[in-house]
């Protein structure tokens, strides 16, 4: 897997949940070994994937989906 950066998107959170994340960044980011939010968002996102993997592909890594124009941010309806 590559380390290097690819195109970005941004995650959306309520502003309480919002506000909760920027709190525990500054209160543990720096012991945690975080540099930044989207460090700690990125991490988090990146075990919850694993998690993922784990229970519904065999611990496996999907095939990758690529963003298309307009995908990025726009909520599923579930």
């Amino acid at each position: 897997m590559s380390k290097e950066k690819p195109a970005s998107f941004s995650p959306y959170f309520r502003v309480e949940d919002a506000d909760q994340v920027r709190a525990a960044f500054e209160a543990v980011g720096e012991q945690e070994k975080h540099s930044s939010i989207s460090e700690l968002i990125e991490a988090a996102t990146l075990r919850e994937l694993k998690r993922l993997q784990r229970k519904y592909n065999a611990g496996k890594p999907w095939p990758g989906v690529p963003a298309s124009p307009g995908r990025a941010g726009r909520p599923r309806k579930i």
